[in-house]
């Protein structure tokens, strides 16, 4: 049967690693890419690959679970939100805070492991206020296991690659984003948008 509950020691070993592995990989991209207080990163994530399964074939989670308590804890203080993106049976919208999103577009649906992936539905349950939304465009994300995060992040994408590339058994890719450069040859560019978008709070 598709799926395992954590009991063993060796695999709350394994719920331990990687609570550990998304904090320092939440750390690492919100140092790469700049991240601030009312931030959006999108998360995707497939339980699946991080246990070493295929995707989508072993919905965990416990796994999810411990995983977002990893990048909470790095997230949550800094004032960041995550979006956690769904898989592909939810045509891979997004569950984010409603404060986050508060004039966007909501629609209804309750993510399930099995429809819409173990990790949407840790965020569901952890979060406050929580929402879905078909998209967003978001400032950072981190794709863990190769759930393609892409469709979520503001223009222009850059990847960044992080120190801790794996979670579990699943690799991380991760971005953050810029500015487009618009003008040609001729025109002129502020270079400190090519770390990212300014902050216009002070």
């Amino acid at each position: 049967m598709a799926g395992t509950t954590v009991h063993t020691l060796e695999n709350q070993q394994l719920l331990e690693q990687v609570e550990r592995e998304s904090a320092a990989a939440a750390r690492q991209l919100a140092e790469t890419a700049h991240l601030r207080k009312g931030q959006l990163v999108v998360i995707g994530c497939s339980t699946s690959e991080v246990v070493g399964h295929q995707v989508g074939s072993w919905s965990t989670p416990e796994v999810a679970d411990a995983i977002f308590r990893g990048l909470d804890s790095v997230f949550g203080p800094m004032g960041v939100y995550m979006a956690a993106q769904c898989c592909e049976h939810l045509n891979r919208a997004l569950i984010v805070e409603y404060e986050a999103v508060p004039g966007g577009e909501i629609v209804n649906v309750v993510p399930q492991p099995k429809a819409g992936s173990s990790f949407a539905t840790a965020a569901y349950k952890a979060f406050r206020h929580p929402v879905a939304l078909e998209e967003i465009r978001a400032d950072a994300g981190l794709d863990i296991g190769g759930t393609l995060i892409g469709m979520h992040l503001k223009k222009v994408a850059v990847p960044v690659r992080l120190e801790q590339d794996h979670i579990g058994q699943a690799i991380v890719l991760a971005a953050r984003v810029r500015p487009k450069f618009i003008g040609g040859d001729r025109a002129v560019y502020d270079e400190t948008l090519k770390e990212g978008y300014p902050d216009f709070t002070d």
